[in-house]
């Protein structure tokens, strides 16, 4: 299996609940259709939500590294930033970022799935 090389945009929350997890991905979801899936290089969004109802991510995928910062050079950033204070204060409970330092990433390797072991 050969490693994706693109380049992801990884943000996360911690939330008080699977309620506002819901909240969150939809309202995030609906920021990705308006304000950034139709940049060139943009691949998807993908929303992560972890069982226990207190962590949201989501991991952005662009084409390359060249894509990200033309669309981060060439976005309304302000409309969009605007659009995410907003999202945040319309949930229903609360929502904290957690990233720390630039959330950017590049994978560097994959471990794909091997032969399958029979029996027990």
């Amino acid at each position: 299996m050969s490693a994706d090389t693109g380049f992801y945009s990884i943000i996360d929350y911690t939330v008080d609940g699977p309620r506002t997890q819901r909240e969150l991905v939809e309202a995030f979801a609906e920021i990705q259709e308006r304000w950034v899936r139709f940049y060139p290089g943009y691949r998807s969004a993908r929303f992560h939500v972890s069982v226990d109802g207190t962590r949201v991510y989501n991991i952005v995928h662009w084409a390359s590294e060249a894509d990200y910062r033309h669309f981060e050079a060439t976005s309304d950033t302000e409309g969009r930033m605007a659009a995410i204070r907003r999202a945040l204060e319309g949930l229903s409970g609360r929502a904290e970022p957690r990233m720390s330092g630039d959330p950017r990433y590049v994978v560097v390797r994959e471990v794909g799935p091997g032969p399958q072991r029979t029996g027990s």
